[in-house]
Formats: structure tokens, C-alpha cells, sequence
């Protein structure tokens, strides 16, 4: 039988009261934003901002908590942005939308920084004998995409560089229960021809540091067939498909053509959108994903929105994390068997 699993991308948006409080204590400049070298207010604040993300996680019922990544001044850039061997640069638009990051331009050689191990170790403390961690971090494609290599001097041995980073941070994890690894430029800057095999064995290299369950969450769109083809050799436990802002048909295509893993995570609920989803709306979604797919059935299935949520009204995020918890506690109407 099909294990439904209530849980998110990470990337919360920041409460109220932490916008007005941190924006006086950092400031409101480029330079003000984090790059881990936070003074004690600032971290304490944080350190609040973290107890609550997780407290909304629990009181809505999630299968998964993240840490929340309210430091994420960066969105998926953020492990690059705190790193001493990267130096900020100008401000970037992230990917189609009205928000921007500092671009990183890695300047010396990229080794394990210990920051987001840092917060994970600090959620595991909030942690309930019952709760689920699942860790958050860009995958290494998106994350060389979002960078500029100012060192390596060659695509692939920065790619291969930025793989190795993150996996030293993977390795320094506490214990978890799933990690996901978000890589949207995969669909909205696709690989070259010749990048895609360089890609798999990138993702390979993060999944290897840990022995949690791996889903590699896509989103904005669908794969090129040859990029999901390439990434079908990838060692990971389940791909992520957005089926919100994705071509449902073309997912649908490269899973029946190419195949997919032995877990699957469904990107439902509208992440950029203040229309709140119904439990009964997102249930049949996974409902109709599963038929579909009818050649298969699937360990897991992740209920998840179909980006990070920091683009929500905190009162519309709560909402959403609700929403999916209920879901994926509705009985689907028939079980898919192989």
C-alpha cells in the first residue's frame, strides 16, 4: 500500500512580527542581508523565527517538519551566500518572479561550511519523540546555475565542485528522515546535450552523503526528455513533478516513456497562488496522478506544494501546510496496483 506523506519544500515566509524586528536590527541594504556572520540579537531572533516555523508545521499535522530556512535571504543561494569562499555580488531576479538575491561569485575553493547542518542541529532540538526532520538544500545543478564561478575556471569541475559542497553539508546533517533537493533550473534552464550526464553524477555525489531518503524536486515546469532520461541514473529515492506550473503531459510522458523511481512527490498546491486549495481538491489530484501511472505503484508519495512557500502571506501558508496534511489523510478511492 501507498504511503502518503504530508510535507513541504522549506523556504517559509518570514512571521510578521521577525519582518519589522529583523529589519531594524539588520538594516535595509544589500549588505545587511545574511551572510553568517549575524550579531546575537539577529541569531536569537532566528532562533525564534525557527521555534514558530515548526510550531505552524505541527499544529497543522505535516508527516515531515523542515527547519524553515527563515535566513534564507537568498532563497536556494543562501548555502552559497554565508560561505567564505564567495563574495556577494550584484542583485539578481530570482528565476520569473519579483524576488532577488545576491549573486554569489565563488572566489576561492568550495569546502563543507557547516551552516545549514548548524540548523538542522538547532530544529532537531524543537523536535517532538514523534516528529520527522526532513532536511531542505538546493540541488548542485540549480546551484551552480544561481552562482558565478570566479575560481574553477570550467563549467563541469564547478559543477563537480558545487556537488562536492553540498554533499560535505548532506554529510554533516544530523539524523533525517528525508532530504530534498530542489533543482528548478533543471527545467527552466535545462542542461546542454553534453551537461546531462555531468548532472546525474552531481546529483549522485550529494545523495551518496546520506542515508535518508533523497527526492530531487523539480518545479516551473517539465523536463526535456533527455535531461529526465539522463537523471532516471541518478540514486535518488523519488523525482519531484510540479503539477501546478508544470505541462502535466509532459510529465506524464517522460514517466510512462522513461520510467521514474520507486517514490514519487507531487508538487499540488499552488505556492505562488493565495487561493487556498481544498483537502477533498488536492486528495483527488494525487487520486488522478496515481491513475495515470496505472503500470506502477509507488512506495511513496509526497504531498508537497508546488514551490517554496515564502511567496504566501504567512495566514495563507498556514493555511496551505493544513491543507496538505488533511489531504493526505483522505483514503484514496482505489489502490493502484502493479
Amino acid at each position: 500500500m501507498t504511503d502518503r506523506v504530508a510535507t513541504t519544500l522549506g523556504l517559509y515566509p518570514l512571521p510578521d512580527w521577525a519582518k519589522d524586528e529583523l529589519s531594524d536590527l539588520k538594516g535595509h541594504q544589500k549588505g545587511d542581508l545574511v551572510d553568517g556572520s549575524e550579531g546575537p540579537e539577529i541569531r536569537e531572533a532566528y532562533e525564534r523565527v525557527r521555534e514558530e516555523l515548526i510550531e505552524d508545521q505541527r499544529a497543522a499535522g505535516l508527516d515531515r517538519i523542515v527547519e524553515g530556512q527563515g535566513r534564507w535571504d537568498d532563497f536556494l543561494a543562501h548555502p552559497l551566500a554565508v560561505h567564505d569562499a564567495v563574495e556577494a555580488g550584484g542583485i539578481v531576479r530570482y528565476y520569473d518572479n519579483n524576488n532577488f538575491y545576491r549573486d554569489p561569485r565563488v572566489v576561492d575553493e568550495l569546502t563543507a561550511s557547516g551552516d545549514v547542518p548548524a540548523e538542522l542541529d538547532a530544529a532537531t532540538g524543537l523536535l517532538e519523540d514523534d516528529d520527522s526532520l526532513q532536511a531542505v538544500l538546493p540541488g548542485p545543478y540549480t546551484l551552480a546555475e544561481l552562482a558565478t564561478d570566479e575560481h574553477y575556471g570550467d563549467e563541469a569541475e564547478f559543477l563537480a565542485a558545487i556537488a562536492a559542497f553540498l554533499a560535505g553539508e548532506a554529510e554533516a546533517l544530523p539524523a533525517h528522515e528525508t532530504l530534498f533537493l530542489l533543482d528548478p533550473s533543471l527545467v527552466t534552464d535545462p542542461p546542454a546535450d553534453d551537461e546531462n550526464e555531468r548532472v546525474s553524477d552531481a546529483v549522485d555525489t550529494v545523495a551518496a552523503a546520506t542515508d535518508a531518503d533523497v527526492v530531487l524536486q523539480s518545479y516551473w515546469g517539465a523536463h526535456e526528455e533527455k535531461t529526465y532520461a539522463h537523471l532516471m541514473d541518478a540514486d535518488v529515492d523519488a523525482f519531484g513533478f510540479d503539477f501546478v506550473a508544470g505541462d502535466r503531459d509532459a510529465h506524464l510522458y517522460n514517466v510512462t516513456e522513461f520510467g521514474t523511481k520507486e517514490s514519487i512527490s507531487l508538487g499540488l498546491v499552488d505556492g505562488q497562488n493565495t487561493a487556498v486549495e481544498s483537502p477533498e481538491t488536492v486528495a483527488e489530484r494525487i487520486d488522478w496522478v496515481q491513475e495515470q501511472i496505472p503500470s506502477q505503484t509507488f512506495d511513496t508519495v509526497y504531498a508537497t506544494p508546488n514551490t517554496e512557500l515564502a511567496y504566501l502571506p504567512v495566514s495563507t501558508y498556514r493555511e496551505k501546510l493544513s491543507v496538505l496534511a488533511a489531504a493526505a489523510e483522505i483514503a484514496p478511492e482505489t489502490e493502484v496496483s502493479a
